[in-house]
C-alpha cells in the first residue's frame, strides 16, 4: 500500500515510516502542510496520514484543500488535539478517521488496513481468491489452508492484484505501491517479486499482459 505520512515531529515521524514499511508499505514522508499539498497532488496514494498542526500550512487546510480537488483518497488523521470540537472539526473537512497522540502502532496498521477495506468495498478482514486466502492483519496467505511465507512486498504485490481480480495494473502502479520516496527501486524489481510469487504459489495465479503489466485471473 503506498502512504503520504504528513508530519513534523522528526522522532515520530522516523518511527512511524519505519513501522509501516516494516510491514510492507511504501510510504513518503511530507513535514509540513506545503510539501503535503504538492505530494497528493502529484502522487496515487492508498491513505493519507495527516497531522493538524503542521508548518508553513495547517493540516485542516490541506485537508479541505485536497477534497475541493475532488480526491477521495482515505485520510487519517493523527494529532494531539483531542477535544471533542477539533474531532468534529477534522471529520467534517472530509477526513474519513481520527486517532488521538500518543497512539499505539498496531491501533494505527488496524485503522488504515479499516481505511482500505472500505476504500475497496470490502466488508470481510480477510481475502478470499478462488484457492488462495489473504489475511492483510497477520500478513499470512493460505493456498488449500496450508500457509505460505511471502515476504512483506510479496504480500502487498499479490494483495494489489488478488483485490481486483481481472484488472490488469502495469508495472509502474506496482512500482509506486511497492516503493516510497528515496528507495532505491531495481528495473526488474516487480518482475523478480512476480517471479517468486510464481514459484511459492504456482504460476496459474499471476499472468503477464505484454504491453499492460500483471493481472490475477479471476477464480471459479
Amino acid at each position: 500500500m503506498r502512504l503520504l505520512l504528513v508530519e513534523d515531529d522528526a522522532m515520530l515521524g522516523e518511527s512511524v515510516r519505519r513501522a509501516l514499511r516494516q510491514l510492507g508499505h511504501a510510504v513518503d514522508w511530507a513535514h509540513d502542510g506545503e510539501e503535503a499539498d504538492l505530494a497528493v497532488a502529484g502522487e496515487p496514494y492508498d491513505v493519507v496520514l495527516l497531522d493538524l498542526g503542521l508548518p508553513r500550512r495547517s493540516g485542516l487546510e490541506v485537508l479541505r484543500a485536497l477534497r475541493r480537488r475532488g480526491l477521495a483518497v482515505p485520510v487519517l488523521i493523527l494529532t494531539a488535539q483531542d477535544g471533542v470540537a477539533d474531532r468534529v472539526a477534522g471529520l467534517d473537512a472530509g477526513a474519513d478517521d481520527y486517532l488521538v497522540k500518543p497512539f499505539d502502532l498496531d491501533e494505527l496498521a488496524a485503522r488504515i488496513r479499516a481505511l482500505q477495506r472500505r476504500g475497496g468495498g470490502r466488508a470481510e478482514p480477510v481475502i478470499r481468491h478462488g484457492r488462495l486466502t489473504l489475511d492483510p492483519a497477520a500478513h499470512q496467505v493460505l493456498l488449500d489452508g496450508e500457509p505460505v511465507e511471502l515476504s512483506p512486498r510479496e504480500f502487498s504485490l499479490l494483495q494489489r492484484l488478488v483485490e481486483h481480480p481481472g484488472r490488469p495494473v502495469s508495472r509502474a502502479r506496482l512500482e509506486e505501491a511497492l516503493y516510497g520516496w528515496g528507495e532505491q527501486v531495481e528495473s526488474n524489481a516487480v518482475e523478480v517479486h512476480v517471479h517468486a510469487l510464481r514459484r511459492k504459489l504456482g504460476p496459474e495465479w499471476i499472468k503477464t499482459l505484454r504491453g499492460v503489466g500483471y493481472v490475477a485471473p479471476r477464480q471459479p
